[in-house]
């Protein structure tokens, strides 16, 4: 396979402490990076650099490993854009919302949510995302919540079931609870690797903790991985049910009791926290500093959907991550790219190291710095090297 160097990199941020300047983010200046359209092959100072098929100048622009986005909702059709505006009205988010877009994602083709998702897909992939997570969770029938599956499937490996999302209007909820552990999950497992469940005592709409335990176990029994939304609308149970049962993460993170940020600094488990959400909800932000402080490991995503976060950028998490919860411009760096990365159990993606794949990304900026300091410019674009998910 042919090889390509990219050299003249003002700023390389490999990630990795072993390299360059020590640091978490790993920086290497004046450098460069050999890669094939699977793998990396080569990193460190430009002068040193071996031969390659092509050459890509980055003319003193920063590099950096490609975004990761664990946490989104891309399949769906339909239009909220009335839920936020009466939001910025003062109205309360509670979950309810959802239901709206089940219904036009039932309604629509295969064809129809197929283009919706690859402009999507686009979207992301434009700003430098190079690694996408997808949950179902907007068709909530076995036939709706298969095929939102199949169709994920198509454009990334990292699929997450969530059957529990709500329990849709009309539906019992015992009974939901049992379809969604049993004839649901058997039937969407082969297109998943992760099962997530909406853990919200405060919400009508989700699941309390001996519902969203039955249904991860079951999803566990099952082979598929576990993720949990929780602690989004009030404090509750779902962090603590996250690292009890060794959830890869836990996401939103909104409210968080001090036995919560505990039981996440003796745990495997990440938080994911999602800016775009309390951003659109005038909900408060969570409290990142808090977090790395207590030594957890931090995740940031979009959660990209219609109702809470619609926005495909992961640098505008970056820049609000900076300015309303308390991390550094490298800390929130490192929290969409290695940390994301570790949410989804992944050592391939998330880092510019010798063996891992080729997702990086350039910024038409010396620093990465500029990722928050330059709020809603387009900085961000992936490297072409090969296919991406």
């Amino acid at each position: 396979m042919a090889t390509t160097l990219i050299d003249g990199i003002a700023e390389l941020v490999t990630n990795d402490p072993d390299q360059g300047d020590g640091s978490p983010l790993g920086l290497i200046h004046d450098a460069a990076v050999v890669a094939d359209g699977s793998t990396i092959h080569w990193v460190g100072r430009a002068v040193n650099a071996p031969a390659a098929d092509r050459r890509i100048g980055a003319t003193g622009r920063s590099v950096i490993p490609g975004f990761v986005d664990s946490h989104t909702h891309l399949v769906f059709v339909g239009d909220r854009s009335a839920e936020f505006a009466a939001r910025m009205a003062g109205e309360r988010y509670d979950g309810g919302g959802i239901a709206s877009t089940v219904a036009t994602t039932r309604a629509a083709s295969d064809d129809e949510l197929r283009t919706a998702l690859a402009e999507r897909v686009f979207e992301l992939h434009s700003q430098g995302t190079t690694t996408i997570e997808i949950k179902s969770g907007y068709g909530l029938t076995v036939d709706d919540e298969r095929r939102i599956l199949q169709l994920a499937r198509a454009v990334t490996e990292e699929t997450t079931f969530l059957g529990g999302h709500v329990v849709p209007p009309g539906a019992e909820r015992d009974e939901y609870v049992r379809l969604v552990s049993g004839e649901m999950l058997a039937a969407c497992a082969p297109y998943a690797r992760w099962i997530d469940v909406f853990c919200e005592p405060a919400s009508a709409h989700a699941f309390d903790a001996h519902e969203s335990r039955t249904i991860l176990t079951a999803g566990a029994a099952a082979g598929l991985g576990l993720r949990v939304h929780a602690n989004q609308l009030a404090a509750g149970p779902g962090v603590q049910l996250a690292v009890e049962l060794g959830a890869v993460s836990v996401d939103h993170c909104t409210y968080l009791t001090g036995a919560d940020v505990d039981a996440l600094a003796t745990s495997d488990t990440v938080a994911t926290l999602l800016p775009g959400v309390e951003f659109s909800t005038r909900s408060p932000y969570p409290d990142a500093r808090r977090l790395v402080d207590a030594g957890v490991t931090v995740a940031l995503a979009t959660d990209c959907n219609p109702g809470t976060s619609f926005t495909s950028s992961m640098p505008f998490a970056v820049a609000l991550a900076v300015r309303e919860m308390g991390l550094t411009p490298a800390e929130a760096l490192w929290s969409a790219t290695a940390g994301a990365a570790l949410s989804l159990r992944r050592t391939d993606i998330g880092r510019i190291a010798v063996g891992a794949r080729p997702h990086l990304t350039m910024l038409a900026a010396p620093s990465h710095v500029h990722l928050a300091y330059r709020p809603g410019v387009p900085l961000a674009r992936p490297i072409q090297l090969g296919e991406r998910t």
